[in-house]
């Protein structure tokens, strides 16, 4: 979007009538014509990044989802009905200070009698279940893969292997790419990290000395006068590392920063990419057959409350407590949440997937949150069924699309509900890509996935700050904090309008967005861009403000 480019939301004064009980009677005028607002130039406070994806375009030109502005003007102190939303995920922290009342406990089930109260095949599933046992690491499908068919078909040719295996050997061979290129890459990425971090830490040691102190400005580095030429190149090399922070960070952050990813690069190597584990040993079920049902435990934190991290974020951005004044705001102020651990470090079983979508949907679900993804699956009809069977009893999935820049017409991904780029398997299926907090050409994430017949929306995914494990709060991005967002949006129409049908509350999000026909950016890369309209379905990001107004009208 060029900088010359004025934006600006066009907006009627609106009104709220509240009725004595039931759902908030709206007359509003809802939010468009956004390609006529100023771009927003100063960067963002500590408080709008904390709060970002509640803002509201016009009253603060950032890409929020006027959260704030819906709850002030539409939904005030109206709760509306209890909504259970489903977390499939790493677990969730549900000891958590800011989401005490938001945990789901299933009230047929008697806790710690060691009985499977309510004959659902799970012992003692007071808060939901967990598929993965004590498993934290697990391996990517495509190293999986590779471990079956490498007995088989390592050292062949397509020429020494027969036409009823040349699909396998197809399989074998991508696999065996997969692998290579990604053991390379991580290898590369933490020798990289390494070097980098050696170079900071040294020059950060050398810059604290001269000024006295761990923790200091940008400005306070550049006023330091260098009376070597070591020292100057410190300065500039620390210079430019403060491009990469966030307001009221520094360098020390910095260092954390690539201490972590050198740790994840790390753990890839010897984790996810480890072809001589087998983790899946310890549940003692085949993952293979779908029958076998009868594996995993109700401890949903799973063995290390540390591993809840990314679950316990999605948890939060959908339902952290709105009123008290720890951390953050969730987007849904009457949820509670149903934990499903089924998502370990590294890729997904589809057993797991699909059997969590089913107890999530027999045990009262109206939302199910899905933040996670693979290229490769064994078993997607396994998935597709589930996903299918969600869509017969009413329930909504919102899907995060994935971060690595792809196009997902022409990139599979699973889970998905779509086989090809034209037919749905179900209606009540939505996925999400992530937005930046940049309002402009940078406004799509730049390692979001797109795609316009296989994402839906767009909704908040960068630096989202939320609930993390042990009463802690961090930032964390990707499209799996967009897709929460969203559930929260779509939790709040369920609980405030509960006679909309799940493929109706997907519509209503869907035409209720905010659009721009401006040109974007493309994967980070400055030489791929392309109109935000032809990245989505609805070509629009996801506004609950608006999304309430709809629903309303379509509610009556």
């Amino acid at each position: 979007m060029n900088t010359k480019h004025k934006a600006s939301i066009f907006t009627l004064a609106s009104s709220l009538i509240l009725a004595s009980c039931g759902a908030p009677k709206i007359i509003s005028t809802p939010i468009e014509n956004i390609d006529n607002v100023p771009l927003k130039t100063a960067s963002l406070s500590d408080t709008q990044l904390k709060h970002w994806n509640a803002l509201d375009l016009i009253k603060d030109t950032i890409p929020g989802m006027s959260v704030d502005k819906a709850y002030n003007e539409l939904i005030k102190n109206k709760k509306g009905q209890s909504v259970i939303v489903a977390v499939i995920d790493s677990g969730v922290d549900v000891e958590h200070e800011d989401l005490k009342g938001s945990i789901w406990t299933n009230k047929n089930e008697i806790k710690g009698n060691g009985k499977d109260d309510d004959n659902n095949g799970y012992i003692d599933d007071i808060y939901g279940w967990n598929f993965l046992g004590d498993i934290v690491t697990e391996n990517l499908e495509f190293v999986r893969i590779l471990k079956q068919l490498k007995p088989k078909y390592e050292g062949k040719d397509a020429s020494m292997v027969s036409a009823e295996d040349q699909k396998e050997f197809a399989l074998y061979q991508k696999a065996a790419a997969e692998y290579e290129k990604e053991y390379n890459e991580a290898l590369q990425n933490k020798n990289r990290y390494e070097l980098i971090l050696q170079q900071v830490s040294a020059a950060h040691k050398d810059v604290s000395a001269a000024l006295g102190k761990e923790n200091y400005t940008k400005e306070e580095l550049l006023a330091l006068k260098p009376s070597t030429e070591g020292m100057k190149q410190n300065i500039a090399g620390l210079t430019q590392m403060f491009s990469y922070v966030d307001p009221g960070q520094g360098i020390p952050d910095i260092i954390k920063d690539l201490k972590e990813g050198i740790d994840h690069f790390a753990g890839s190597l010897n984790g996810n990419l480890n072809l001589d584990s087998n983790y899946r040993a310890v549940l003692g079920d085949n993952p293979d057959d779908f029958s076998d049902k009868t594996y995993g435990d109700n401890n949903v934190m799973g063995p290390d409350r540390e591993s809840t991290k990314h679950g316990t974020h999605v948890a939060g951005i959908i339902a952290a407590n709105r009123k008290n004044k720890l951390g953050g705001k969730g987007v849904a102020n009457n949820v509670k949440i149903m934990t499903l651990r089924a998502v370990p470090d590294g890729d997904e079983y589809d057993k797991d997937i699909a059997l969590s979508i089913r107890y999530a949907v027999d045990n009262g679900a109206k939302v199910i949150n899905t933040s996670f993804g693979k290229y490769y699956s064994t078993h997607p009809e396994w998935v597709y069924d589930a996903i299918k069977y969600a869509a017969e009893k009413d329930v909504l999935i919102v899907n995060a699309a994935g971060n690595d820049s792809s196009d997902l017409d022409s990139t599979q991904v699973y889970p998905n509900d779509q086989t090809d780029n034209t037919n749905e398997i179900s209606d009540t299926f939505l996925t999400v890509g992530a937005l930046n907090y940049k309002y402009g050409s940078d406004l799509v994430a730049s390692f979001s996935n797109y795609g316009k017949h296989q994402v839906d929306v767009f909704a908040p995914g960068v630096k989202i700050y939320a609930t993390t494990p042990s009463n802690t709060y961090s930032y964390l991005q990707g499209t799996s904090m967009a897709a929460p967002g969203v559930a929260g949006v779509a939790a709040l129409i369920r609980s405030h309008y509960p006679k909309l049908s799940a493929a109706q509350v997907k519509k209503i999000i869907m035409d209720s967005g905010l659009t721009s026909t401006a040109t974007v950016v493309i994967g980070g890369d400055t030489s791929h861009t392309g109109k935000f309209t032809d990245l989505s379905t609805s070509g629009k990001m996801v506004n609950l403000y608006n999304a309430m107004i709809l629903a309303d009208k379509i509610s009556k």
